[in-house]
């Protein structure tokens, strides 16, 4: 199936099932005598860790980051960087249940009606599981980008219908949503709660802001 790989200079293709033994990507397109080191990788994963707020998932995982090749002495060698991610939290067993029912608003049916196949554990790779492979080479590009003086950020600027009136970067890592203005990040938390009584969930939009680009770059 397709979808698994993006980038063309910077290619990165993400792999795992959401409750099989782990997760993972595998990036190609690093220079190399570039520094790495699996602490880099770590920060990023903390920060998207299940279980980290009330108003996340309840899936409980240490997300260890193990780079496996491509890195020698904390320097990239210029050959593909595999980075792994062991599932501590997997319970296949709990979804038994799904392997003849398909789940509204899932990807399930998509990818029976697709493929005549589908890995009903928790989903399998439609399952928010699968962006542990995404951060992870997020963290590895993040590097890369420091060298050519090339910053990102993101927070989120919608959630529920609440929006951000004012733009604070710095309030940013203050709330659980990371949300830019802290009075309407409070509306947020109360937003999501009142939902996660009902069992329901919200969709939101992110900001991303991209510094040090040189212009005329993209189609």
């Amino acid at each position: 199936m397709p979808g698994n790989s993006f980038g063309k200079l910077f290619r990165i293709t993400t792999w795992g099932e959401s409750h099989g033994d782990a997760v993972g990507v595998v990036i190609d397109g690093c220079p190399p005598k570039m520094p790495i080191s699996e602490s880099m990788i770590q920060e990023m994963l903390d920060r998207r860790k299940p279980g980290g707020s009330a108003a996340s998932t309840s899936r409980k995982e240490h997300d260890t980051a193990i780079i496996m090749s491509g890195v020698f002495n904390g320097m990239t060698t210029g050959t593909p960087i595999m980075i792994i991610v062991k599932n501590s939290d997997a319970r296949p067993e709990s979804y038994k249940k799904f392997a003849d029912v398909f789940r509204p608003g899932h990807g399930d049916i998509t990818y029976q009606s697709k493929y005549g196949i589908r890995d009903w554990r928790g989903g399998g790779r439609s399952s928010a599981r699968e962006t542990v492979g995404r951060v992870a080479a997020g963290a590895v590009a993040k590097a890369l980008l420091k060298l050519e003086k090339i910053a990102v950020s993101a927070y989120t600027i919608e959630l529920g219908g609440i929006k951000a009136e004012m733009r604070d970067p710095s309030a940013a890592p203050g709330n659980m949503f990371f949300c830019p203005d802290m009075k309407a990040a409070l509306k947020m938390e109360k937003r999501v709660n009142e939902v996660k009584k009902k069992g329901d969930s919200l969709g939101g939009i992110v900001e991303i802001i991209a510094k040090g680009v040189p212009s005329g770059l993209g189609e």
